[in-house]
């Protein structure tokens, strides 16, 4: 049993360092495209690499309306994914071997799943922007992939309403004793 709990705790730290490293190469990747966003107002060469060869200089060119709704969903996507990182690291962090079931984890894995489910509503309405861009354009913008959040967040409210059950057995445990 001990050992379980020690290789249990082990994984747990380790994936902790994962999820801060995740964490910190969004918010980086999130703060290059935020900085070189504002940065192409000044400089329009800017535009060209927004992030790693991303370029929307053809479509600030057509229509800056068009380039800054598109780099707001981006946006809007990347903070999203870095809020719900965060979350777990906070939940990483608090979580306790001895204890794991409490309210507060329960609630966070809850807000976990909400921040996942409006990642992908955002992520929805941006893939339908680009298809709209598409047709008005006739380029094609990559806005990724979302339908692999909705499920996370489904995973994710699940796991949340099973620890929140879990709070409430060991509630009824410790009435009992």
């Amino acid at each position: 049993m001990t050992h379980k709990s020690t290789r249990t705790q082990q994984i747990l730290s380790v994936m902790q360092i994962l999820t801060w490293i995740a964490y910190i190469g969004l918010c980086i990747k999130t703060g290059a495209i935020l900085i070189s966003f504002g940065v192409s107002f000044i400089n329009p060469e800017a535009v060209k690499n927004l992030y790693k060869g991303l370029d929307l200089d053809h479509l600030r060119q057509m229509n800056i309306t068009y380039y800054v709704s598109l780099v707001s969903f981006i946006l809007a996507i990347l903070m999203l994914k870095a809020h719900a990182l965060f979350l777990t690291t906070t939940i990483l962090s608090k979580i306790s071997l001895a204890n794991p079931f409490t309210m507060e984890v329960a609630q966070t894995l809850e807000k976990i799943s909400y921040v996942l489910v409006s990642a992908w509503i955002v992520g929805s309405l941006s893939n339908a922007y680009t298809s709209w861009l598409l047709k008005r354009t006739g380029e094609s913008f990559s806005s990724g992939a979302t339908d692999e959040l909705l499920f996370m967040a489904g995973l994710v409210f699940i796991i949340s309403q099973v620890f929140k059950r879990g709070v409430e057995i060991q509630a009824e445990n410790e009435l009992t004793v």
